[in-house]
């Protein structure tokens, strides 16, 4: 398990936390909401935790419901191929919507290339076997 590094500024951990808590109830509505990714949401939530809070990073990741759906990925063994293709087709579709929206080209080729980039870290990632995958 990752070792925790608790940010020493007050207003970037509270700003954490709060992002950590958003993506835990995402996570835990993507449970019941096919559209949601619950994966995704639950390991943002757990990396912002590691820089904000010992004790709701080993809430998270020891809960009995929603720790299984973390625990593949910080143990080296993948993410679910469901979660990959929700992450991505989520991320495309925000980036694609903002690029729409937004007028300034550069802020488009920032935009693409941080999809870019962030798609080819998910694909890069271990695929979990769907039969391990938490139910």
């Amino acid at each position: 398990m990752p070792s925790l590094r608790i940010h020493p500024h007050a207003g970037v951990r509270y700003a954490l936390l709060l992002l950590g808590w958003l993506s835990v109830v995402l996570g835990v509505i993507g449970i019941f909401l096919p559209l949601l990714p619950t994966t995704p949401f639950l390991l943002l939530a757990a990396a912002c935790f590691m820089r904000s809070s010992a004790r709701f990073y080993h809430w998270l990741v020891q809960h009995s419901r929603l720790g299984p759906w973390i625990h593949a990925y910080l143990d080296g063994r993948g993410i679910p191929r469901r979660a990959k293709i929700y992450a991505i087709s989520l991320m495309w579709s925000s980036i694609a919507l903002s690029c729409y929206l937004v007028p300034l080209i550069w802020a488009r080729a920032f935009m693409l290339m941080s999809a870019i980039l962030v798609t080819l870290y998910i694909l890069r990632q271990k695929t979990l076997p769907a039969r391990t995958a938490p139910q």
